[in-house]
């Protein structure tokens, strides 16, 4: 087993303006993502939040009809206290989520219309790290996140939703980086420690979806916490959130 110690992170920039967030389930991006969000929203910057499914089937003891509004409502509280103020559900189907041009497409979409300079997804590598496999909607959708970037900018893809094509959208190839928040090759992470109990807060308001996983004991501060405080040792301060960054230019 090896004893080095993990790699110091490298700072993540803060040189933009609008950020879309775009991934599978509410609750994703409280599991590690939030306090950061707090942190540039605190900054003025523009974030907005799509969801690509309800995540209708994340609770086993409620009837998907029953559970979408739940997780939707939830998931707008949550955005709410961390200052995010827009929340786009895209309604694909929970849990089932694949890899291909329909999502590739709902998620260039979403691009075109909000305009970001950088998108935000959650980990799709196919463990966190260890043994524990990745879910694979998170996989799904973090994969479909880079082609959708590169679909958003290309005029001849999609072309039904660009006005010459008869839509009300224009081409978007202004997204500078993918950055995927939790991923076990991050190399980049954002100093939390002024927002992390923001980020708790956020988890938090995902009461009956925490409640419905049956996890006894289960301790949001304590697990945000657990992350975070490993991450800050690698960035050199308290708090942190790790981010895999994928350059979205030719070259790099």
């Amino acid at each position: 087993m090896s004893t080095e110690a993990p790699a110091p992170l490298e700072t993540l920039r803060e040189d933009w303006e609008r950020l879309l967030c775009v991934v599978a389930h509410p609750d994703d991006l409280e599991f590690g993502a939030a306090a950061a969000v707090a942190r540039w929203t605190g900054q003025g910057k523009q974030v907005v939040y799509c969801m690509v499914t309800s995540g209708e089937a994340g609770i086993d003891a409620m009837p998907p009809e029953e559970c979408r509004p739940v997780r939707e409502a939830e998931q707008v509280e949550s955005a709410r206290v961390v200052g995010v103020d827009t929340v786009d559900f895209l309604g694909l189907p929970d849990g089932v989520l694949e890899h291909g041009v329909p999502l590739r497409r709902a998620i260039a979409e979403a691009v075109r219309r909000h305009r970001p300079e950088v998108v935000l997804t959650g980990n799709f590598r196919d463990t966190w790290g260890g043994a524990n496999l990745n879910q694979a909607d998170h996989i799904a959708v973090g994969r479909a996140v880079l082609d959708a970037v590169r679909d958003a900018g290309n005029r001849w893809v999609f072309t039904e939703q660009l006005v010459e094509g008869g839509g009300s959208l224009e081409k978007w190839g202004g997204v500078g980086e993918v950055w995927a928040f939790g991923s076990p090759q991050a190399t980049h992470a954002v100093d939390t420690t002024a927002t992390f109990d923001a980020g708790v807060a956020s988890l938090e308001a995902h009461r009956a979806y925490i409640d419905g996983l049956g996890w006894e004991h289960f301790d949001p501060r304590e697990f945000l916490e657990g992350m975070a405080r490993a991450t800050g040792q690698r960035l050199g301060c308290a708090f942190a959130a790790p981010f895999e960054v994928f350059p979205m230019g030719w070259g790099e």
